[in-house]
Protein backbone atom coordinates (compact mmCIF):
# COMPACT_ATOMS: atom_id res chain seq x y z
CA UNK A 1 0.00 0.00 0.00
CA UNK A 2 2.99 2.47 1.02
CA UNK A 3 4.17 1.70 -2.79
CA UNK A 4 1.32 2.24 -4.15
CA UNK A 5 0.78 5.61 -2.08
CA UNK A 6 4.31 6.18 -3.56
CA UNK A 7 3.68 6.12 -6.89
CA UNK A 8 0.67 7.83 -7.16
CA UNK A 9 2.58 10.95 -5.30
CA UNK A 10 5.14 10.57 -7.78
CA UNK A 11 3.01 10.88 -10.77
CA UNK A 12 0.69 13.65 -9.26
CA UNK A 13 4.46 15.11 -9.25
CA UNK A 14 5.23 14.78 -12.71
CA UNK A 15 1.61 15.89 -13.61
CA UNK A 16 2.35 18.92 -11.79
CA UNK A 17 5.34 20.23 -13.89
CA UNK A 18 3.79 19.80 -16.84
CA UNK A 19 0.36 21.19 -15.62
CA UNK A 20 1.19 24.20 -13.78
CA UNK A 21 2.94 25.68 -16.98
CA UNK A 22 -0.08 25.22 -18.73
CA UNK A 23 -2.47 26.68 -16.34
CA UNK A 24 -0.05 29.69 -15.87
CA UNK A 25 0.34 30.14 -19.69
CA UNK A 26 -3.46 29.49 -20.05
CA UNK A 27 -4.28 32.46 -17.67
CA UNK A 28 -2.04 34.92 -18.82
CA UNK A 29 -3.64 34.30 -22.29
CA UNK A 30 -6.80 34.55 -21.38
CA UNK A 31 -7.08 37.32 -19.63
CA UNK A 32 -4.55 39.59 -21.88
CA UNK A 33 -7.13 38.41 -24.52
CA UNK A 34 -10.01 40.10 -23.07
CA UNK A 35 -8.39 43.19 -22.34
CA UNK A 36 -6.71 43.98 -25.09
CA UNK A 37 -9.85 43.30 -27.21
CA UNK A 38 -11.88 45.79 -25.07
CA UNK A 39 -8.44 48.47 -25.27
CA UNK A 40 -8.63 47.84 -28.89
CA UNK A 41 -12.22 48.37 -29.27
CA UNK A 42 -12.39 51.67 -27.02
CA UNK A 43 -9.33 53.17 -29.67
CA UNK A 44 -11.07 52.15 -32.41
CA UNK A 45 -14.35 53.88 -31.03
CA UNK A 46 -12.98 56.63 -29.58
CA UNK A 47 -15.79 59.31 -29.91
CA UNK A 48 -17.91 56.52 -28.11
CA UNK A 49 -15.25 55.84 -26.01
CA UNK A 50 -15.07 59.38 -24.26
CA UNK A 51 -19.31 59.53 -24.47
CA UNK A 52 -19.39 56.07 -21.97
CA UNK A 53 -16.30 58.19 -19.61
CA UNK A 54 -18.14 61.10 -19.27
CA UNK A 55 -21.95 59.79 -19.47
CA UNK A 56 -21.98 56.35 -18.19
CA UNK A 57 -18.82 55.37 -16.02
CA UNK A 58 -18.35 56.63 -12.64
CA UNK A 59 -14.91 56.32 -11.96
CA UNK A 60 -13.73 57.65 -8.77
CA UNK A 61 -10.97 59.91 -8.02
CA UNK A 62 -9.72 60.82 -11.66
CA UNK A 63 -11.31 63.05 -14.30
CA UNK A 64 -13.44 61.39 -16.95
CA UNK A 65 -11.29 62.50 -19.82
CA UNK A 66 -7.80 61.36 -18.20
CA UNK A 67 -9.94 57.65 -16.79
CA UNK A 68 -10.31 57.36 -20.47
CA UNK A 69 -6.97 57.94 -21.75
CA UNK A 70 -5.38 55.90 -18.62
CA UNK A 71 -8.01 53.56 -18.84
CA UNK A 72 -7.55 52.70 -22.31
CA UNK A 73 -3.74 52.54 -22.19
CA UNK A 74 -3.62 49.93 -19.54
CA UNK A 75 -6.26 47.61 -21.85
CA UNK A 76 -3.51 47.85 -24.39
CA UNK A 77 -0.06 47.54 -22.69
CA UNK A 78 -0.11 45.91 -19.76
CA UNK A 79 -2.16 42.70 -22.05
CA UNK A 80 1.22 42.40 -24.01
CA UNK A 81 3.36 42.51 -20.76
CA UNK A 82 1.25 39.75 -19.66
CA UNK A 83 1.37 37.76 -23.38
CA UNK A 84 5.19 37.53 -22.77
CA UNK A 85 5.64 36.78 -19.29
CA UNK A 86 7.18 40.13 -18.40
CA UNK A 87 7.37 41.43 -14.96
CA UNK A 88 3.97 39.18 -14.72
CA UNK A 89 3.62 39.94 -10.80
CA UNK A 90 3.34 43.67 -10.69
CA UNK A 91 1.46 44.07 -14.36
CA UNK A 92 -1.12 41.48 -12.95
CA UNK A 93 -1.71 43.38 -10.05
CA UNK A 94 -2.12 46.28 -11.80
CA UNK A 95 -4.37 44.89 -13.74
CA UNK A 96 -6.47 43.56 -10.81
CA UNK A 97 -6.85 46.54 -9.36
CA UNK A 98 -7.80 47.91 -13.01
CA UNK A 99 -10.77 44.87 -13.42
CA UNK A 100 -11.73 46.16 -9.80
CA UNK A 101 -11.99 49.88 -10.90
CA UNK A 102 -14.06 48.77 -14.46
CA UNK A 103 -16.64 46.93 -11.59
CA UNK A 104 -16.74 49.91 -9.23
CA UNK A 105 -17.12 52.18 -12.43
CA UNK A 106 -19.94 50.79 -14.14
CA UNK A 107 -22.70 49.56 -11.93
CA UNK A 108 -24.50 48.08 -14.94
CA UNK A 109 -22.13 45.11 -14.84
CA UNK A 110 -23.17 44.10 -11.80
CA UNK A 111 -26.09 42.10 -12.80
CA UNK A 112 -24.57 40.76 -16.23
CA UNK A 113 -20.96 41.14 -16.22
CA UNK A 114 -19.43 40.30 -12.23
CA UNK A 115 -19.85 36.93 -12.79
CA UNK A 116 -16.87 37.50 -15.88
CA UNK A 117 -15.06 39.86 -14.01
CA UNK A 118 -14.93 37.53 -11.35
CA UNK A 119 -13.25 35.02 -13.27
CA UNK A 120 -10.84 36.97 -14.88
CA UNK A 121 -10.27 38.84 -11.08
CA UNK A 122 -9.21 34.93 -10.16
CA UNK A 123 -6.99 34.24 -13.56
CA UNK A 124 -5.05 37.32 -12.51
CA UNK A 125 -4.65 36.75 -8.91
CA UNK A 126 -2.82 33.30 -10.05
CA UNK A 127 -0.61 35.09 -12.13
CA UNK A 128 0.29 37.40 -8.94
CA UNK A 129 0.73 34.56 -6.81
CA UNK A 130 2.48 32.02 -8.38
CA UNK A 131 4.53 34.98 -10.94
CA UNK A 132 4.06 33.91 -15.27
CA UNK A 133 5.70 30.03 -14.72
CA UNK A 134 8.35 28.49 -16.61
CA UNK A 135 6.75 29.45 -19.96
CA UNK A 136 7.76 33.14 -19.81
CA UNK A 137 10.18 36.10 -20.65
CA UNK A 138 10.40 36.30 -16.67
CA UNK A 139 11.58 32.73 -16.36
CA UNK A 140 14.42 33.40 -19.44
CA UNK A 141 15.60 36.83 -17.65
CA UNK A 142 15.99 34.80 -14.19
CA UNK A 143 18.22 32.38 -15.71
CA UNK A 144 20.14 33.93 -17.61
CA UNK A 145 20.71 36.38 -14.99
CA UNK A 146 20.57 35.74 -11.82
CA UNK A 147 21.27 31.72 -12.00
CA UNK A 148 25.01 31.19 -12.84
Amino acid sequence: MKALLELYQQAVQKMHCYFIPILLLFTRFWVASVFFKSGYLKITTWDSTLYLFEEEYQVPFLPWEMAAYLGTAAELIIPIFLLFGLLTRPMAAVLFVFNIMAVISYPVLWDGGFYDHKLWGLMILINVVWGAGLISLDQLLKKRFLIK
